[in-house]
């Protein structure tokens, strides 16, 4: 099925441009697409023929086998954090290194952000894209950027009071973190903080409620990912109903992940991308195993750019238990729904004599009672998942926080 909706004659055109020549430019296409004469493309059905690109093809074409440039026109790599294989190297033009920062100031023009403001911002630097990201935004914004970098809590505070900090931007499991720790030192009225823009991992209601509650502030989803510039394709506007794309720099396709196929408009399934103006290493019909679904109709924000709903998990972080399939953000959904049950939680399966075992631990309000929410987080999931659980109760603060992201899954039965 189509995807008319969200399909201009520009998107169009510029696949045409970039196709043309591309197997030239490029060795991992020209190999990719061999047999395929890439010019004759000039409808979307036709362009729908071809092949997804995969991870595992960008990890095979390491350390630089992307490159669809000279040399002499890559001004900078990004890489993948490698942790589950070989890293994937992402060369950037001088045009990507522009276009990238283009990008993240319009996130942070959809935020309500503006070049008054002092950003501070805790995501890592280096060879991973995030932190280096948000600064070039702020810069090109002309916001102040306070490049912290992640860690040092101390540290981050003082900076955030002494400079009068008025945007976090961070991953929300370091965002829970920072703001559990201005409240446990007293110091929110210290603050002047009024926005923040977290990404980096999916996080539910239940957790959002609690960071802008304790931080006093608006918060924004940006979306992103290393194989695509980075954060900045994308993020919420202030009526928090989904996430605008850049759809001049971006294509966003929505498949069903076991057929390969268009879902219908509105249904949850597999983000696809294909970069439109990227030049160091485009990306033709990239498999991101993000979960989400388009949201038709003009925004109340008035914004033209469509939409996409938050990420809802990833294809890689299902798991089967006893026939089930489960994601994380189902036990986060769960969670939200019983009272007295807090945002954080960790999931521990193993396969006990013979059978496999699921132990949901979450943490709750203070002064409730563990034992009732454990059985109401029980029948929950039984009704709602039909998987009958394990739940263990603990207080805030007992499961781990991080810097980074926040590990959910832990399968021991292999």
């Amino acid at each position: 099925m189509s995807q008319s909706t969200f399909q201009k004659p520009a998107q169009l055109a510029a696949i045409t441009r970039l196709l043309a020549g591309l197997d030239q430019r490029s060795a991992f296409y020209r190999a990719k697409y061999a047999g395929i004469d890439l010019s004759a493309i000039q409808s979307w059905e036709q362009f729908e023929q071809l092949p997804f690109t995969e991870k595992a093809d960008l990890r095979d074409a390491y350390p630089l086998g992307l490159q669809a440039v000279p040399d002499e026109e890559v001004v900078r790599i990004h890489s993948s954090s490698g942790t589950t294989g070989t890293p994937v190297i992402i060369p950037y033009t001088r045009q990507d290194v522009e276009d990238w920062a283009e990008m993240f100031a319009r996130c942070y023009a959809m935020a309500g952000i503006t070049n008054t403001d002092r950003i501070q911002i805790t995501p890592g630097y280096g060879l991973w894209t995030a932190g280096i990201g948000f600064q070039a935004g702020a810069e090109r914004l002309g916001a102040m950027a306070v490049p912290m970098g992640p860690g040092n809590t101390d540290r981050q505070l003082q900076m955030m009071i002494d400079l009068k900090s008025t945007v976090l931007c961070a991953t929300s499991s370091y965002a829970l973190l920072l703001a559990e720790e201005i409240q446990r030192r007293g110091i929110r009225e210290r603050m002047h903080l009024r926005k923040g823009v977290i990404g980096s991992e999916r996080w539910g209601e239940e957790m959002r409620s609690r960071i802008a509650r304790e931080l006093g502030v608006e918060l924004y989803d940006i979306y992103g990912l290393t194989e695509i510039y980075g954060p900045g394709i994308g993020i919420s506007c202030e009526h928090a109903c989904g996430m605008h794309y850049w759809d001049d720099f971006v294509y966003f396709e929505i498949i069903d992940q076991h057929t390969g196929k268009h879902v219908a408009e509105g249904e949850l399934g597999e983000l696809v991308i294909t970069t439109l103006r990227k030049q160091g290493a485009p990306l033709i019909r990239y498999r991101t195993h993000d979960l989400t679904r388009f949201i038709p109709g003009p925004c109340a924000c008035g914004s033209a750019f469509p939409r996409i709903d938050t990420i809802m998990g990833r294809t890689d972080d299902m798991v089967k238990v006893k026939g089930v399939v489960i994601f994380p953000a189902l036990i986060d959904e769960v969670l939200h729904e019983v009272e007295g049950a807090s945002s954080e939680f960790q999931i521990m399966i193993d396969h006990i004599e013979g059978h496999d075992v699921m132990t949901v631990f979450f943490e709750t309000v203070a002064g409730t009672h563990r034992e009732g929410v454990e059985a109401a987080v029980r029948q929950r999931c039984k009704t709602r998942i039909g998987l009958t659980v394990v739940p263990k109760a603990v207080a805030i603060g007992e499961l781990p926080r991080s810097e980074k992201k926040t590990n959910r899954v832990f399968d021991n039965r292999y």
